[in-house]
């Protein structure tokens, strides 16, 4: 039997400029799959008001409820922080920390779609999100549909 108090949560960053579609839908599967077991951040360089509406929409449909979020502004803290960050199309505005793992993820964005155009984009953060947590060793919860 392992003792989880000495174990520290993984921790990941998602980035995309406004923070208000793929960083979002990234953040809410990763906290919904992972069962709580990552700490989930999520930031813009550049963040919207709000939520993409349509984001919302279509994680909705798969039973993950953003509607609470808001868009974050990217901080060297929030980097820092974490031991993965994923990158969204943010370009070169990321801080880059030694010993942090990188990736980045090329994503359509969803800004200005419909509902058609973002499920497929939805599908494969989902995709990545699965990967991510095996390769954290951690078992994807079950999602609730709606």
């Amino acid at each position: 039997m392992t003792d989880a108090t000495t174990a520290t949560k993984p921790s990941a960053l998602f980035v995309c400029v406004h923070n208000a579609g793929r960083s979002q839908m990234a953040a809410g599967f990763l906290q919904a799959l992972s069962g709580g077991q990552v700490e989930v951040r999520s930031a813009g360089s550049q963040p919207a008001d709000q939520i993409n509406p349509v984001a919302v929409e279509a994680m909705l449909e798969v039973g993950i409820d953003i509607r609470a979020q808001t868009p974050k502004v990217l901080t060297p803290d929030a980097v820092q922080a974490s031991e993965v960050v994923i990158t969204m199309g943010c370009g070169d505005v990321c801080p880059i920390f030694p010993g942090k793992r990188y990736e980045d993820w090329k994503l359509d964005d969803p800004a200005g779609q419909g509902i058609a155009s973002v499920r497929p984009i939805r599908d494969d953060i989902k995709a990545r999100i699965l990967v991510l947590l095996n390769e954290l060793s951690i078992d994807p919860a079950p999602l609730t549909q709606p």
